[in-house]
């Protein structure tokens, strides 16, 4: 890697409690990972220890919600790396005061809306409106990039954050909304990212691979087993 490219590898976490018990799963919500969850950060940990395909990896980055920080925890000893980096700023989008409630009661009691109609309107008080969100990963995957200039990243995070990566790296408009041009990748699915400067400081992001998972089956088993 040349000193003026990052090279950032966005893993979304595996299957998450929260979305099987289908709760909102911020800081309060978010119960970690399900045992298919787990069997999933595995298989990946199995493929790149086995095929080297990332080659050498310098840091491990993950949000600081537990789904995302499990997932690193099994990834980082496969790539040989010691410990895993914690940035909130890599969280999904912040729900506010609805944060653990059932999704049920949060449209009994703040109903529901279109985040394409409604983008500056938060999930509950207290909450991140889906713009407010995607200036914030925005924001925090281009820092990201600046700091890992010259160097290789594994970054695990959400379906939103690599979201924001396609609004970021392609250039789509802010605040385009999930189900439009935006896909929502398989749990431990890897998207890949170049990153280069230009002379002036601008960033040019270059798409490698987006929602990778080989590992997995179409019905998100495990293809590869875990390490032992």
């Amino acid at each position: 890697m040349t000193p003026d490219r990052a090279r950032l590898v966005l893993v979304r976490h595996g299957q998450a409690r929260a979305a099987v018990d289908a709760v909102v799963g911020g800081p309060r919500g978010c119960q970690g990972l399900t045992d298919l969850g787990r069997a999933q950060a595995g298989a990946l940990a199995a493929r790149w220890a086995a095929t080297g395909e990332l080659g050498r990896v310098d840091r491990v980055v993950s949000s600081a919600l537990p789904r995302a920080v499990e997932t690193a925890d099994v990834l980082a000893p496969a790539l040989g790396v010691g410990g895993v980096d914690r940035d909130p700023e890599l969280n999904e989008l912040e729900p506010g005061e609805c944060d653990g409630l059932a999704w049920e009661e949060v449209e009994l009691r703040y109903g529901t809306f279109d985040v394409g109609l409604e983008p500056f309107r938060a999930l509950s008080p207290g909450g991140e409106s889906w713009a407010a969100f995607g200036a914030r990963a925005t924001t925090a995957l281009r820092e990201l990039a600046t700091g890992s200039a010259g160097r290789t990243a594994v970054v695990v995070c959400h379906g939103g954050i690599i979201e924001q990566s396609l609004v970021l790296g392609l250039r789509l408009p802010p605040r385009t909304a999930p189900g439009s041009l935006l896909v929502t990748p398989p749990n431990t699915s890897v998207t890949e990212w170049v990153v280069t400067a230009g002379e002036r400081g601008e960033q040019r992001w270059r798409l490698v691979r987006f929602a990778d998972s080989a590992h997995l089956d179409w019905e998100g088993n495990p293809r590869w087993p875990a390490p032992a």
